[in-house]
């Protein structure tokens, strides 16, 4: 069962990243325990970081709407899009549209244990950096109420 899974989620992978030629469906979406921690490294020491566990549903499709800090108001103009692929990874570049000079990148790692994305950002205007990493471990099927 294990195995069927983690090859319906690689051939997703696979698929929804075009890294083959083959044409693969999307993995369905599982359920995943995520732990996103969020880090600010110009803060003082004991504000420095932040950890947020949950359970949420997640697909391949998803990925480049997985971090939560990209629905604050700092970013509200910001999108993630897809730059390269691969079996195992995939790499988004993020992409600003106010002109206050913010850049950044994404990159997912697809391992068989479970799966692990950062973000990272300079916010120009303010010459600040922060990242996001989420580490998702797959516990079940999605079901009703899980988002």
């Amino acid at each position: 069962m294990k195995r069927q899974w983690l090859a319906a989620i690689f051939a997703g992978a696979l698929g929804s990243f075009g890294a083959c030629a083959i044409a693969a469906e999307p993995a369905p979406p599982r359920l995943y325990e995520m732990s996103t921690e969020t880090g600010m490294p110009h803060l003082e020491t004991n504000l420095r970081y932040a950890v947020i566990t949950e359970k949420r549903c997640l697909s391949t499709n998803d990925l480049s709407e997985a971090f939560w800090m990209l629905q604050d108001v700092s970013l509200q103009d910001c999108t993630l899009v897809k730059a390269a692929q691969a079996a195992d990874t995939a790499a988004y570049v993020l992409q600003c549209n106010g002109g206050r000079g913010t850049t950044g990148d994404a990159r997912w790692q697809f391992e068989p244990n479970g799966i692990t994305g950062t973000l990272n950002v300079r916010l120009g205007g303010k010459n600040m950096t922060f990242f996001q990493r989420i580490t998702a471990r797959p516990i079940g099927e999605c079901g009703d109420g899980e988002t």
